[in-house]
C-alpha cells in the first residue's frame, strides 16, 4: 500500500525507490490516510500513469501539481477524469487552449487516457490527496518519488518534450538534461493561473513540432466526445 508492482519496466527501474525509509513511511501515512479520511485517487489507481505509460514508450510528460480533490474526478492520470464526469476547470482550459493552438473542437469527455495509450505520460508531482484539500498530501514523500521518475526520464538520450505546468512541476527543470530534451513551461492551467502565461503558451503545437523534427511519431490531441 499503494500497490507498487506496476507490471511493466517502471517497476524494475523503481524496484530501489520502494524499498527506501522515505516511501515505507510514506505507505503508512497512507495506509492510515485511506483508513480514516476520503482520500483521491482510489488505491488501485495510483499509478495508473505508470501503467498506461510505460518508461520505454514515454515520448512526451505532463506533469501537473496533485490530483483533482473532488468526489469521482481523480483516476491517476494528471489532469484527466473517467468518462461522465464533467471536465474541471482546469481541463476546461487545456482543452480551450488546444482548440486556440491546433483547432481541434472542445471535447465534452475529459477521459485522457487515449494520450497515455500514445507516450503522454500524465503524471502529477503528488500522487494522492485529501478530499477538498489541494496539498493535503504534499511533503510526505511523493516527491521524492516523482523526482527519480523525471531523472529517469530526464537522463535519457531518447528526446522527449517535458511540460511543466505550476512551480511544483517546474521545480524538476533541474533534473532534466535540456541537451536533448525539449522543457516547454506555463503556469498551471487552474482559472488561478492561467491568465498569467498558460493561455496562448501553444505547448501542443511546440510539442508535435518538436517530435516532428526529432523523427518520432506526433501526439493525436483530439478526444472523442
Amino acid at each position: 500500500m499503494p500497490h507498487s508492482n506496476v507490471q511493466n519496466d517502471w517497476q524494475q527501474l523503481l524496484e530501489k525507490e520502494f524499498t527506501e525509509p522515505y516511501y515505507q513511511e510514506l505507505c503508512e501515512f497512507l495506509k492510515e490516510e485511506y483508513a480514516s479520511k476520503s482520500i483521491f485517487p482510489p488505491v488501485k489507481n495510483i499509478f495508473q500513469a505508470l501503467h498506461d505509460t510505460p518508461f520505454s514508450k514515454v515520448k512526451v510528460v505532463i506533469l501537473g501539481q496533485d490530483p483533482y480533490h473532488g468526489v469521482g474526478q481523480a483516476h491517476g492520470l494528471s489532469f484527466s477524469v473517467q468518462p461522465g464526469v464533467r471536465p474541471p476547470p482546469s481541463l476546461k482550459n487545456i482543452f480551450k487552449e488546444i482548440e486556440s493552438d491546433l483547432g481541434i473542437t472542445i471535447p465534452s469527455n475529459g477521459h485522457l487516457q487515449k494520450w497515455g495509450k500514445q507516450g503522454v505520460l500524465l503524471l502529477n508531482t503528488v500522487l494522492t490527496v485529501r478530499e477538498g484539500e489541494a496539498n493535503s498530501h504534499r511533503k510526505r514523500g511523493w516527491e521524492t518519488l516523482t523526482n527519480e521518475i523525471i531523472r529517469l526520464l530526464g537522463e535519457r538520450d531518447q528526446p522527449t518534450v517535458f511540460i511543466l505546468w505550476g512551480k511544483p512541476a517546474q521545480s524538476k527543470r533541474i533534473l532534466i538534461n535540456e541537451r536533448f530534451h525539449c522543457v516547454l513551461t506555463a503556469p498551471h492551467p487552474s482559472p488561478l493561473s492561467a491568465h498569467r502565461g498558460f493561455v496562448g503558451s501553444k505547448p501542443f503545437s511546440k510539442t508535435n513540432d518538436f517530435l516532428e523534427t526529432n523523427g518520432i511519431e506526433r501526439v493525436d490531441w483530439a478526444l472523442e466526445d
